[in-house]
């Protein structure tokens, strides 16, 4: 849910205000206000800074995962580390840009072999001069058949096809008489070039232990981030509020949330000097969010954060959208083996002690286990099929063959989108009351009515008195035709209802089908899996014994890793996008991206 916020006016002495932001900032429950802030040239730095600490924090950890990688002595304070960090990525990423255009010199400089850069000078002050070329193998033989007796042509080497020659003429400013692509003539030897290569390549190595003192100096490097975050907070806020009474007073606005907004007014007590108004927050306030749920939702406010967090005042979708999603994830997945291994993941990642990775841990063991129970329902362990093993001869029947799969797919769409449709008749009603959704209701009694008509029938159960059905069907059409919108006449509504229409009868229709994801793939994650079997026993067959395990062991886990891998990705992604495309458009998600960030000392 939207945790509800108390909105604070404050009116002070110019004088005062950094002294009262140092109070507020030290309470750690205010969120002040900077929508009209403008970033001065030391806000821009420190903005800088902050994206740089961000970046070094991915470059450490892929650093720390490199083959050999060992931390050095960390740094005194994060200060340090971090300019040593800066000079360290300037100097390495130089390094690495030179000497990789220094290697691939050294490779052109290999096929002209050993000489001496001062003795051809020498030859072309007296006169002779050595140029260098380049041709295909067939070129060179052609050149040297018309040419060789007018000139001195000596091949030199040959690589990937092409021969690689020198030509001695006389003279300077003389066109040869042949196509050929010609050379700098260089100025030293590949010796040479490897001896700077080397020399570069020491350079780098010394950067990379300062590197790994960075590395080391982890935990400080964070502190510095997390103080250098709380004064630039701190150095907008004192930038932001309207000034009046010829600067001498400033107006801010802050927010605090209902249930810690007693102990704001308990430090606004001890600032007798400081005038302040509070009040609840109006639909025009730009209110900033956050969210608290319970902790079967908590886990999905991850998924929504992806999107945007939910405006204020209007409902917070993650507890209605989070059992689809597990659900969907479960059946996208579609293998009780593979859901297994999720919810043993998540009490590895569980042994993390941050709050975003038991968010996470949370996460993967909820879907996990909704991919166990699907999987079993679908009858696939690892791709193998549950069916046709004996101790589930008794159980066949009940296993869900791909005509049922693909039925409940689309009924599980249909159920969560009129459930969105509910939410939203919900959500319009507690914002600007009842009769504005009107709309939406009447398409929702629409819907109703024609469920209730068709399926019974298609159920094998008794039909409902079908005008009962028709009368409920009429009624949503007279709200959905005459009443979508309270402010304008009905005939007018009358035009838009019937483009509202064909709009909701043509979005319905795609909304409905995009749910046909789900079934393929839990189809396609399914087939690969028993692919992946009947390839291990398959080609092995013949093999011997202990050879032949092995081969199996090998396709099974390779075939697996893979399988599970985009089978999850899958999973992953296509429920999340019916649910930021199906679920929050019929829902009328409305999406905010203001989060409650209260100024705070120490990030705390």
């Amino acid at each position: 849910m939207i945790v509800k916020m108390s909105k604070y006016t404050f009116v002070l002495y110019h004088k005062r205000q950094k002294e009262f932001l140092e109070a507020l900032q030290q309470l750690g429950l205010v969120d002040i206000t900077t929508t009209a802030w403008e970033a001065d040239d030391e806000e821009r730095a420190m903005m800088s800074e902050l994206d740089q600490l961000r970046a070094a924090k991915a470059y450490l950890k892929e650093l720390a995962s490199e083959e050999g990688f060992r931390a050095g002595e960390p740094y005194t304070d994060g200060r340090e580390a971090f300019e040593r960090y800066r000079e360290a990525a300037a100097a390495i990423d130089d390094l690495g840009g030179r000497l990789e255009k220094s290697r691939r010199e050294a490779e052109e400089l290999a096929v002209w072999g050993e000489f001496s850069p001062d003795d051809i000078r020498r030859l072309g002050e007296s006169g002779v001069t050595l140029r260098f070329f380049s041709a295909y193998k067939s070129e060179l033989q052609s050149i040297m058949s018309a040419y060789g007796n007018d000139m001195i042509i000596e091949p030199v080497a040959e690589k990937d096809g092409r021969a690689y020659f020198i030509v001695v003429q006389t003279g300077e400013g003389v066109d040869v008489p042949f196509d050929a692509q010609e050379y700098k003539m260089p100025d030293m030897t590949a010796a040479d070039k490897a001896a700077e290569i080397g020399r570069l390549e020491k350079q780098l190595a010394s950067w990379r232990e300062v590197m790994a003192r960075v590395y080391a100096s982890t935990d400080k490097l964070e502190e510095y981030a997390v103080g250098l975050k709380d004064r630039f907070d701190f150095t907008r806020a004192t930038h932001c509020g309207v000034r009046e009474a010829e600067n001498t007073l400033v107006i801010m606005e802050g927010w605090a949330t209902e249930d810690t907004s007693g102990k704001v007014d308990a430090l606004l007590e001890e600032w007798p000097d400081v005038v302040y108004i509070k009040e609840r927050p109006t639909p025009q306030d730009d209110t900033p969010v956050v969210l608290k749920n319970n902790k079967f939702a908590n886990p999905f406010e991850v998924i929504g954060q992806f999107y945007a967090l939910p405006k204020y005042g209007t409902i917070d979708l993650t507890a209605f959208f989070g059992p689809f999603y597990m659900i969907f994830f479960g059946f996208c997945l579609g293998d009780a083996g593979y859901g297994l291994l999720l919810v043993l993941a998540s009490f590895f990642l569980r042994r993390k002690k941050t709050t975003a990775m038991k968010q996470i841990a949370n996460l993967t063991l909820l879907c996990g286990a909704a991919a166990v129970v699907f999987g079993f329902l679908a009858g696939s362990f690892f791709g193998v099929q549950l069916a046709g093993l004996e101790m589930f001869s008794d159980m066949k029947a009940k296993f869900l063959d791909t005509d049922m799969l693909f039925t409940l797919s689309l009924a599980l769409g249909g159920v969560q989108i009129v459930f969105g449709l509910v939410l939203n008749v919900i959500n319009t009603t507690r914002q600007y009351g009842f009769k504005y959704s009107l709309g939406t209701l009447g398409w929702l009694l629409v819907l109703l009515g024609g469920v209730l008509l068709l399926l019974p029938p298609m159920m094998g159960l008794a039909a409902l008195p079908a005008a009962l059905c028709y009368t409920i069907m009429g009624i949503g059409g007279i709200l959905m035709l005459f009443l979508n919108n309270p402010n304008r006449n009905p005939l007018i509504n009358f035009g838009s209802g019937l483009w509202d229409t064909y709009n909701n009868v043509t979005g319905l229709l795609g909304d409905i089908l995009s749910y046909i994801r789900l079934f393929a793939l839990c189809l396609s994650g399914g087939t690969l899996a028993l692919v992946f079997n009947d390839l291990a026993f398959g080609l092995t067959e013949g093999l011997p014994i202990v050879v032949r395990q092995i081969v199996i062991l090998v396709i099974l886990v390779f075939g697996h890793s893979i399988n599970l891998f985009m089978s999850a990705l899958g999973a992953f992604v296509h429920p999340m996008r019916l649910t930021f495309v199906e679920f929050y458009k019929n829902a009328g998600f409305e999406s905010t991206q203001r989060e409650f960030t209260p100024l705070r000392k120490n990030g705390r």
